[in-house]
C-alpha cells in the first residue's frame, strides 16, 4: 500500500507563557517538562484520511507555574492500493507521514522559542518513530 499526500496545514497551535515570572524562571524550570508525541488519524472519505501529528510540552511536576505549548499538525493522506492490510496502514499513519512532516513541526516550535526571547530550547532534530511505534505494539 502507498499514500500521496494531498494537503498538509497547521490545525492548531497554543504557545502561552502566562506572565514575566514563568518567563524568566522558563530556563530553571525547562528541565521540568517532557515533549509528547501524538498521533490521531480518522478517515475524511473513501481512501482518503487526516493524520494529525500534535507536540506539545508538559510539565513532570505541579508545583509551579506551567507554559501551555502545542502544535497540532494535519497531513491529509490519500491511500492507493489496496487498504485491508491494518499493519501497513498503521505503519504509513504511525510512522511514515510523520517521519515526513516532524521536521516543519519542529522548526515552528522552535522558531516561537526564539521569537519569544529564549535561544536555549532542545528539541530532538530527529525522531524515530519507528521504535515509537515498536514500543507502542509491546505495550
Amino acid at each position: 500500500m502507498n499514500y500521496k499526500i494531498l494537503a498538509k496545514y497547521f490545525k492548531d497551535l497554543k504557545f502561552a507563557i502566562p506572565n514575566s515570572k514563568v518567563f524568566f524562571l522558563l530556563s530553571k524550570n525547562i528541565s521540568n517538562y517532557k515533549i509528547k508525541i501524538d498521533i490521531k488519524s480518522k478517515q475524511i472519505k473513501e481512501k482518503v484520511i487526516e493524520v494529525e501529528t500534535a507536540l506539545s510540552l508538559n510539565p513532570t511536576k505541579d508545583n509551579f507555574e506551567k507554559i501551555d505549548i502545542k502544535i497540532s499538525h494535519a497531513t491529509i493522506v490519500e491511500l492507493e492500493g489496496d487498504i485491508a492490510n491494518k499493519k501497513q496502514l498503521e505503519e504509513i499513519i504511525l510512522i511514515k507521514v510523520p517521519e515526513e512532516i516532524y521536521s516543519e513541526i519542529r522548526q515552528v516550535f522552535v522558531f516561537l522559542f526564539e521569537k519569544s526571547g529564549y535561544k536555549e530550547i532542545k528539541i530532538d532534530k530527529t525522531v524515530d518513530f519507528k521504535k515509537l511505534y515498536s514500543q507502542k505494539i509491546i505495550q
